[in-house]
Protein backbone atom coordinates (compact mmCIF):
# COMPACT_ATOMS: atom_id res chain seq x y z
CA UNK A 1 0.00 0.00 0.00
CA UNK A 2 1.40 3.10 -0.69
CA UNK A 3 2.53 5.84 2.64
CA UNK A 4 0.97 9.08 2.03
CA UNK A 5 3.56 11.70 2.76
CA UNK A 6 3.18 13.76 6.08
CA UNK A 7 2.80 17.53 5.83
CA UNK A 8 5.85 18.58 7.16
CA UNK A 9 5.89 22.11 8.97
CA UNK A 10 3.31 24.60 8.68
CA UNK A 11 0.27 23.82 8.40
CA UNK A 12 -3.06 24.86 6.24
CA UNK A 13 -4.89 26.28 9.23
CA UNK A 14 -1.48 27.67 10.85
CA UNK A 15 -0.89 29.50 7.49
CA UNK A 16 -4.67 31.13 8.25
CA UNK A 17 -3.63 32.03 11.43
CA UNK A 18 -0.76 33.63 10.78
CA UNK A 19 -3.01 35.64 7.86
CA UNK A 20 -5.08 36.78 10.39
CA UNK A 21 -2.20 37.69 12.79
CA UNK A 22 -1.10 39.46 9.83
CA UNK A 23 -4.47 41.34 8.97
CA UNK A 24 -5.19 42.29 13.26
CA UNK A 25 -1.18 43.92 13.03
CA UNK A 26 -2.11 45.97 9.83
CA UNK A 27 -5.82 46.91 11.26
CA UNK A 28 -3.91 48.51 14.08
CA UNK A 29 -1.56 50.31 12.37
CA UNK A 30 -4.11 51.82 10.66
CA UNK A 31 -6.42 52.60 13.46
CA UNK A 32 -6.67 55.08 15.65
CA UNK A 33 -4.29 55.79 17.97
CA UNK A 34 -5.38 53.84 20.83
CA UNK A 35 -5.12 50.91 19.02
CA UNK A 36 -1.36 51.65 19.36
CA UNK A 37 -2.09 49.88 23.27
CA UNK A 38 -2.45 46.75 21.68
CA UNK A 39 1.23 46.28 19.98
CA UNK A 40 4.42 45.55 22.09
CA UNK A 41 5.66 48.04 23.18
CA UNK A 42 9.40 49.47 21.35
CA UNK A 43 10.90 48.16 17.73
CA UNK A 44 11.43 44.37 17.82
CA UNK A 45 14.80 43.84 17.17
CA UNK A 46 15.44 42.65 13.52
CA UNK A 47 18.81 42.48 12.92
CA UNK A 48 19.93 39.05 12.66
CA UNK A 49 23.94 40.11 13.65
CA UNK A 50 22.18 41.73 16.63
CA UNK A 51 20.07 38.86 17.65
CA UNK A 52 23.14 36.64 17.07
CA UNK A 53 25.05 39.13 20.01
CA UNK A 54 22.62 38.88 22.21
CA UNK A 55 21.57 35.44 22.23
CA UNK A 56 25.22 34.66 23.66
CA UNK A 57 25.69 32.79 26.53
CA UNK A 58 27.94 35.63 28.92
CA UNK A 59 27.46 38.58 30.57
CA UNK A 60 29.81 41.52 30.47
CA UNK A 61 27.54 44.70 31.24
CA UNK A 62 30.30 47.44 30.43
CA UNK A 63 30.20 45.56 27.24
CA UNK A 64 26.66 44.89 26.48
CA UNK A 65 25.73 48.35 27.53
CA UNK A 66 27.90 50.10 24.89
CA UNK A 67 26.89 47.25 22.29
CA UNK A 68 23.06 48.01 22.92
CA UNK A 69 24.07 52.71 22.37
CA UNK A 70 25.64 51.85 19.49
CA UNK A 71 22.52 49.40 18.24
CA UNK A 72 20.05 52.27 19.59
CA UNK A 73 21.43 54.84 17.35
CA UNK A 74 19.10 53.25 14.70
CA UNK A 75 15.92 55.44 15.57
CA UNK A 76 18.03 58.51 15.45
CA UNK A 77 19.68 58.19 12.37
CA UNK A 78 15.94 57.12 10.38
CA UNK A 79 15.11 60.80 11.68
CA UNK A 80 18.30 61.88 10.88
CA UNK A 81 18.56 63.64 13.86
CA UNK A 82 22.50 63.49 13.74
CA UNK A 83 23.02 66.50 16.45
CA UNK A 84 21.61 63.17 18.91
CA UNK A 85 24.09 60.84 16.91
CA UNK A 86 27.09 62.79 17.29
CA UNK A 87 26.27 63.18 21.32
CA UNK A 88 25.51 59.28 21.66
CA UNK A 89 28.94 58.09 20.02
CA UNK A 90 30.31 61.17 21.84
CA UNK A 91 29.03 59.34 25.32
CA UNK A 92 30.03 55.54 23.88
CA UNK A 93 33.23 56.70 23.33
CA UNK A 94 33.53 58.13 27.66
CA UNK A 95 31.61 54.84 28.24
CA UNK A 96 34.02 52.65 26.34
CA UNK A 97 37.42 54.73 28.00
CA UNK A 98 35.72 54.48 31.39
CA UNK A 99 35.27 50.93 31.53
CA UNK A 100 38.55 49.65 29.22
CA UNK A 101 40.18 48.26 32.54
CA UNK A 102 37.22 46.71 33.72
CA UNK A 103 36.05 44.98 30.09
CA UNK A 104 39.43 43.47 30.19
CA UNK A 105 39.76 42.51 33.34
CA UNK A 106 36.58 39.76 32.38
CA UNK A 107 38.80 38.05 30.27
CA UNK A 108 41.17 35.29 30.50
CA UNK A 109 44.39 35.98 30.19
CA UNK A 110 45.20 34.11 27.36
CA UNK A 111 42.60 36.01 25.57
CA UNK A 112 43.39 39.44 26.72
CA UNK A 113 45.52 40.55 24.35
CA UNK A 114 43.09 39.84 21.32
CA UNK A 115 40.25 41.50 23.50
CA UNK A 116 42.24 44.50 23.70
CA UNK A 117 43.50 44.84 20.05
CA UNK A 118 39.42 44.34 19.27
CA UNK A 119 38.69 47.60 22.03
CA UNK A 120 41.26 49.29 20.18
CA UNK A 121 39.70 49.08 16.74
CA UNK A 122 36.63 49.72 18.71
CA UNK A 123 38.13 53.26 19.42
CA UNK A 124 39.12 53.76 15.99
CA UNK A 125 35.37 52.67 14.79
CA UNK A 126 33.62 55.09 17.16
CA UNK A 127 35.69 57.71 15.71
CA UNK A 128 34.92 57.20 12.72
CA UNK A 129 31.13 57.22 13.36
CA UNK A 130 31.52 60.20 15.35
CA UNK A 131 32.83 61.83 12.30
CA UNK A 132 30.48 60.21 9.99
CA UNK A 133 27.41 61.74 12.37
CA UNK A 134 29.36 65.59 12.44
CA UNK A 135 29.04 64.96 8.29
CA UNK A 136 25.58 63.58 8.09
CA UNK A 137 27.02 60.39 6.04
CA UNK A 138 24.50 57.93 6.10
CA UNK A 139 26.34 55.14 4.37
CA UNK A 140 29.78 56.17 6.37
CA UNK A 141 27.90 56.15 9.63
CA UNK A 142 26.20 52.66 9.10
CA UNK A 143 29.43 51.28 7.96
CA UNK A 144 31.40 52.04 11.16
CA UNK A 145 28.61 51.28 13.10
CA UNK A 146 28.85 47.77 11.64
CA UNK A 147 32.46 47.49 12.14
CA UNK A 148 32.12 48.25 16.00
CA UNK A 149 29.71 46.47 16.43
CA UNK A 150 31.09 43.54 15.19
CA UNK A 151 34.20 43.92 16.52
CA UNK A 152 32.19 44.47 20.07
CA UNK A 153 30.50 40.76 18.79
CA UNK A 154 33.70 39.29 18.53
CA UNK A 155 34.84 40.64 22.03
CA UNK A 156 31.61 38.69 23.82
CA UNK A 157 32.07 36.08 21.72
CA UNK A 158 35.31 35.31 23.56
CA UNK A 159 33.66 35.76 27.00
CA UNK A 160 31.55 32.49 26.40
CA UNK A 161 32.59 30.02 28.58
CA UNK A 162 32.17 25.64 28.95
CA UNK A 163 29.15 24.68 27.08
CA UNK A 164 26.24 26.18 29.22
CA UNK A 165 23.95 23.24 29.89
CA UNK A 166 23.44 19.35 30.13
CA UNK A 167 21.64 18.23 27.32
CA UNK A 168 18.94 15.58 28.39
CA UNK A 169 20.15 12.16 28.65
CA UNK A 170 17.33 10.70 26.33
CA UNK A 171 18.86 12.65 23.53
CA UNK A 172 22.21 11.26 23.75
CA UNK A 173 22.05 9.24 20.13
CA UNK A 174 21.41 12.62 18.69
CA UNK A 175 24.25 14.85 17.29
CA UNK A 176 24.79 18.29 19.35
CA UNK A 177 26.21 21.18 18.50
CA UNK A 178 28.22 22.70 20.74
CA UNK A 179 28.83 26.35 19.81
CA UNK A 180 28.29 27.87 16.39
CA UNK A 181 28.51 27.12 12.96
CA UNK A 182 28.47 29.16 9.52
CA UNK A 183 26.65 28.07 6.72
CA UNK A 184 26.81 28.31 2.63
CA UNK A 185 23.87 27.40 1.06
CA UNK A 186 23.67 28.07 -2.59
CA UNK A 187 20.74 27.55 -4.35
CA UNK A 188 19.32 27.99 -7.80
CA UNK A 189 19.56 31.78 -7.56
CA UNK A 190 22.72 32.52 -5.81
CA UNK A 191 24.27 32.23 -2.46
CA UNK A 192 22.85 32.67 1.29
CA UNK A 193 25.18 32.27 4.36
CA UNK A 194 23.97 31.85 7.60
CA UNK A 195 25.00 31.50 10.76
CA UNK A 196 23.23 28.73 13.10
CA UNK A 197 23.28 28.61 16.87
CA UNK A 198 24.23 25.60 19.29
CA UNK A 199 24.54 27.55 22.41
CA UNK A 200 20.55 28.04 22.15
CA UNK A 201 19.24 24.87 20.07
CA UNK A 202 22.41 22.56 19.78
CA UNK A 203 20.35 19.44 18.83
CA UNK A 204 18.29 21.69 16.15
CA UNK A 205 21.58 23.22 14.88
CA UNK A 206 23.28 20.10 15.50
CA UNK A 207 20.97 17.93 13.38
CA UNK A 208 20.95 20.64 10.48
CA UNK A 209 24.93 20.59 10.47
CA UNK A 210 25.20 17.12 10.65
CA UNK A 211 22.83 16.81 7.64
CA UNK A 212 25.07 19.36 5.59
CA UNK A 213 28.09 18.01 6.44
CA UNK A 214 26.66 14.51 5.09
CA UNK A 215 25.16 16.37 1.44
CA UNK A 216 21.53 15.20 2.44
CA UNK A 217 20.27 18.93 0.92
CA UNK A 218 22.81 19.05 -1.92
CA UNK A 219 20.18 19.02 -4.75
CA UNK A 220 17.13 19.35 -3.24
CA UNK A 221 13.97 21.82 -4.06
CA UNK A 222 12.04 23.94 -1.94
CA UNK A 223 9.19 21.54 -1.37
CA UNK A 224 6.88 24.27 -0.05
CA UNK A 225 6.26 27.96 -0.45
CA UNK A 226 3.49 30.37 0.99
CA UNK A 227 3.72 34.06 -0.15
CA UNK A 228 5.42 35.85 2.53
CA UNK A 229 5.61 32.98 4.93
CA UNK A 230 7.89 30.59 4.57
CA UNK A 231 9.82 28.62 1.87
CA UNK A 232 10.65 25.01 2.60
CA UNK A 233 13.11 21.89 1.84
CA UNK A 234 14.58 19.04 3.56
CA UNK A 235 12.16 16.89 1.91
CA UNK A 236 14.04 13.75 0.60
CA UNK A 237 13.03 12.28 -2.88
CA UNK A 238 11.51 8.63 -1.80
CA UNK A 239 8.69 8.02 0.76
CA UNK A 240 10.58 8.90 3.48
CA UNK A 241 9.96 12.86 4.94
CA UNK A 242 12.89 12.88 6.56
CA UNK A 243 16.59 11.55 7.41
CA UNK A 244 17.11 8.00 7.52
CA UNK A 245 19.65 6.73 10.04
CA UNK A 246 21.73 3.93 8.10
CA UNK A 247 22.50 2.41 11.22
CA UNK A 248 19.00 1.89 12.82
CA UNK A 249 17.61 1.97 9.34
CA UNK A 250 14.63 4.37 11.52
CA UNK A 251 14.00 7.96 10.61
CA UNK A 252 15.64 10.53 12.76
CA UNK A 253 14.31 12.62 14.79
CA UNK A 254 14.73 15.66 16.73
CA UNK A 255 12.73 17.31 19.60
CA UNK A 256 11.05 21.02 19.62
CA UNK A 257 13.79 22.86 21.31
CA UNK A 258 13.22 26.30 22.90
CA UNK A 259 15.35 28.34 24.86
CA UNK A 260 13.84 31.44 26.80
CA UNK A 261 15.57 33.85 28.53
CA UNK A 262 16.79 33.26 32.23
CA UNK A 263 15.97 29.65 32.19
CA UNK A 264 18.81 27.27 32.50
CA UNK A 265 18.20 25.00 29.60
CA UNK A 266 15.88 24.85 26.38
CA UNK A 267 12.48 23.48 27.06
CA UNK A 268 11.69 20.37 24.57
CA UNK A 269 8.69 19.23 23.30
CA UNK A 270 6.61 21.91 24.70
CA UNK A 271 5.10 24.74 23.24
CA UNK A 272 4.58 28.25 24.94
CA UNK A 273 0.85 27.47 25.04
CA UNK A 274 1.42 24.12 26.88
CA UNK A 275 3.83 25.66 29.57
CA UNK A 276 1.48 28.89 30.19
CA UNK A 277 4.30 31.20 28.75
CA UNK A 278 1.85 33.35 27.12
CA UNK A 279 3.96 36.42 26.85
CA UNK A 280 7.31 34.50 26.71
CA UNK A 281 9.92 35.80 23.61
CA UNK A 282 12.46 32.96 22.93
CA UNK A 283 16.21 33.71 23.38
CA UNK A 284 16.06 33.21 19.26
CA UNK A 285 12.59 34.78 18.01
CA UNK A 286 11.42 34.35 14.48
CA UNK A 287 11.99 38.61 14.52
CA UNK A 288 14.73 38.61 11.44
CA UNK A 289 13.57 37.62 7.38
CA UNK A 290 15.78 34.25 6.97
CA UNK A 291 15.18 33.21 10.61
CA UNK A 292 15.70 29.16 10.28
CA UNK A 293 13.34 27.34 11.58
CA UNK A 294 13.04 23.39 12.05
CA UNK A 295 9.77 21.86 10.72
CA UNK A 296 7.53 19.46 12.65
CA UNK A 297 4.20 17.64 11.69
CA UNK A 298 0.77 18.18 12.55
CA UNK A 299 0.56 15.37 15.04
CA UNK A 300 3.67 15.48 16.34
CA UNK A 301 6.27 18.21 18.13
CA UNK A 302 9.24 16.02 18.45
CA UNK A 303 8.88 14.09 14.62
CA UNK A 304 10.75 16.75 12.86
CA UNK A 305 13.74 15.23 11.22
CA UNK A 306 14.95 17.39 8.06
CA UNK A 307 12.79 19.53 6.98
CA UNK A 308 13.74 22.91 7.91
CA UNK A 309 11.90 26.65 6.50
CA UNK A 310 12.92 30.41 5.47
CA UNK A 311 10.93 32.75 7.82
CA UNK A 312 10.08 35.32 5.07
CA UNK A 313 7.56 37.72 7.00
CA UNK A 314 8.70 41.60 7.92
CA UNK A 315 9.29 41.27 11.29
CA UNK A 316 8.01 45.02 11.91
CA UNK A 317 4.46 43.42 10.83
CA UNK A 318 5.05 40.39 12.52
CA UNK A 319 7.67 41.51 16.04
CA UNK A 320 8.55 38.23 18.33
CA UNK A 321 5.30 37.42 20.45
CA UNK A 322 2.96 38.35 18.15
CA UNK A 323 3.74 35.94 14.87
CA UNK A 324 2.29 32.97 15.97
CA UNK A 325 5.44 31.01 15.55
CA UNK A 326 7.65 31.95 18.74
CA UNK A 327 6.76 29.35 20.96
CA UNK A 328 6.05 26.94 18.22
CA UNK A 329 8.75 26.05 16.26
CA UNK A 330 12.33 26.22 17.15
CA UNK A 331 14.39 29.05 15.50
CA UNK A 332 18.15 27.51 14.92
CA UNK A 333 19.83 30.81 13.77
CA UNK A 334 19.61 33.70 10.55
CA UNK A 335 20.66 34.53 7.76
CA UNK A 336 23.02 37.05 7.84
CA UNK A 337 24.04 37.65 3.91
CA UNK A 338 22.41 37.24 0.89
CA UNK A 339 19.08 38.31 1.39
CA UNK A 340 18.60 39.70 -2.49
CA UNK A 341 19.17 36.46 -3.06
CA UNK A 342 16.55 35.03 -0.49
CA UNK A 343 13.77 38.20 -2.45
CA UNK A 344 13.78 36.21 -5.31
CA UNK A 345 13.50 32.30 -4.37
CA UNK A 346 10.32 30.35 -4.90
CA UNK A 347 9.09 26.77 -5.19
CA UNK A 348 10.83 26.42 -8.35
CA UNK A 349 13.92 27.12 -6.71
CA UNK A 350 16.25 24.65 -4.47
CA UNK A 351 19.36 24.44 -2.88
CA UNK A 352 22.10 23.05 -5.44
CA UNK A 353 24.78 22.36 -2.49
CA UNK A 354 24.96 23.36 1.45
CA UNK A 355 28.19 23.48 3.03
CA UNK A 356 30.00 24.49 6.19
CA UNK A 357 32.47 26.85 6.21
CA UNK A 358 33.15 27.67 9.67
CA UNK A 359 32.25 25.91 13.31
CA UNK A 360 32.37 22.31 11.94
CA UNK A 361 34.49 21.27 15.19
CA UNK A 362 31.88 22.22 17.28
CA UNK A 363 29.74 19.28 15.74
CA UNK A 364 29.70 16.08 18.21
CA UNK A 365 27.48 12.65 16.75
CA UNK A 366 26.09 12.02 19.94
CA UNK A 367 26.32 12.38 23.48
Amino acid sequence: MDRRRRRIGFTTTLAARLGAALTLVLTLLLAAPAAWAYLPQGNAVSDPTALLRNALPMEQRDLQALQHRLEDTSDDLRAKRWSSLTGSVRRAESQLGSSRERILASFDAADRPTAEALLADTDVHLQDLAAAGEAQDRDRFLAARREALADIGRAEALLVGPFPFTIPAEFDALPRLLGRATVRLTTTKGGLTAVVDGYNAPLTAGAFVDLVQRGFYDGLPFNRAEDFYVLQTGDPAGPQTGYVDPATKQERQVPLEIMVPGQEAPFYNQTFEDLGMFKAEPVLPFASKGTLGWAHSDEALGDGSSQFFLFLFEPELTPAGLNLIDGRYAAFGYVVDGFDVLEELTADDGIVRASVVEGADNLRPHA
